[in-house]
């Protein structure tokens, strides 16, 4: 077995981070993990650690990166090269202290290769039969979960830490609203609930502003056929923005709107619309729960007739209070200190379990009490 030196606790890291190999990081437009990747190494990089990523040539995080591809793969999903991207990756990152994986195939393929303790996390829902797959690696990967809804999930894999998202509250300023209007902003499909976005807007007569990403093929047919024909001849056409076109819309927008029809097991546009002061209007599905504060910071509703009310008191709520909320859950350095502190409990456990193979008396010992040069 090859043994590896750890830091002590405390001590600046060797972080690895892998993306995934379908979007630059930041995104220019849509990229929800991306974001997540880039906030997470800027934040740790802040810290004090050293911070490589592993990601695309377009990538502009101010990181330390290296990559396969030049740019973005597409389409989006396809398995060998996002298996060359990951293996690639671990062969990059085989000197750092410890990898943290956020690819969909990295749970699997990491815990294969002799190298550096890893980390991972699942930013979409836990497949049945992946989640089997990645529990059968649970001694050799630490699985993060992303809200405590995503965990419940997650059997039988043992998820080692639950951490929110966190976003850059400098990026996602306060803004006054006062537009006049909703703001969808999202995936063009139906779990995201596009088509029942525009019929509550209808219903309540009120303009809503559609920003989405209509890319993929079965984007563009949900679109023609489940959201076009609801549009009125004075609604907006739906359009993908850059990031600071956004953030003004969000600033400006009444509330934002998402009526999503899945577990969807985070939604960091609600964190990102809370930070520019706009209430979220939201089914309670998935983790929208755990993100919006019923009658504070926005509404849950179960049907139409609750979100008709909701968007009727919309006015009750005062912005202040969605602001004040995610600088309180959901700032990016707050999820920097959260994964730090991850990473040293895996290399603590790691250490002393490489330990117990070498001298089982000296199990018990930690990082905390043995000096480590470097």
């Amino acid at each position: 077995m090859r043994f590896r030196i750890h830091r002590v606790k405390g001590a600046a890291m060797r972080i690895g981070l892998i993306a995934p190999p379908w979007v630059p990081v930041p995104p220019p437009a849509y990229g929800g993990t991306e974001a997540v990747v880039d906030n997470l190494a800027r934040g740790l990089a802040a810290l004090g650690h050293d911070v490589r990523l592993f990601t695309v040539g377009e990538s502009t995080c101010p990181v330390r990166k290296s990559f396969l591809y030049d740019e973005a793969f597409t389409p989006i999903g396809v398995a060998v090269p996002e298996a060359a991207h990951v293996l690639a990756a671990y062969e990059a990152l085989a000197d750092v202290d410890i990898i943290h994986d956020h690819t969909a195939l990295g749970p699997l393929i990491g815990p294969t290769i002799d190298g550096p303790p890893v980390v991972s996390t699942c930013h979409g829902p836990f497949d049945p039969m992946n989640a089997r797959n990645i529990a059968s690696f649970a001694d050799r990967v630490a699985v993060v979960s992303i809200s405590h809804n995503q965990r419940r999930t997650a059997a039988p894999i043992p998820i080692e830490a639950v951490i929110h998202h966190g976003i850059d509250l400098d990026t996602y300023r306060y803004g006054p609203g006062g537009g006049g209007f909703l703001l969808f902003l999202g995936r063009m499909n139906a779990a995201k609930g596009v088509h029942r976005a525009v019929e509550f807007a209808r219903l309540a007569g009120r303009k809503l502003v559609i920003v989405t990403k209509i890319r993929e093929a079965e984007e563009h047919a949900y679109y023609e056929e489940q959201v076009r024909p609801l549009l009125g001849p004075d609604d907006p056409e739906p359009r993908e923005l850059a990031l600071p076109d956004r953030v003004r819309l969000m600033q400006a927008a009444d509330a934002l709107i998402n009526p999503i029809d899945w577990p969807e097991p985070f939604g960091l546009v609600m964190a990102e619309a809370l930070a520019c002061g706009t209430p979220v209007l939201a089914f309670p599905n998935g983790a929208a729960p755990e993100i919006v504060d019923h009658g504070r910071t926005g509404f849950l509703c179960a049907d139409t007739d609750s979100m008709l009310e909701a968007i009727a008191h919309i006015p009750d709520i005062d912005r202040r209070d969605c602001r004040a909320a995610a600088e309180r859950r959901f700032d990016m350095h707050r999820m920097a200190r959260d994964h730090a502190a991850l990473y040293s409990r895996v290399l603590a456990t790691t250490r002393a379990r490489e330990l117990a193979l070498v001298a089982p008396e000296t199990a018990t010992l930690t990082t905390e009490t043995i000096a480590i040069a470097g």
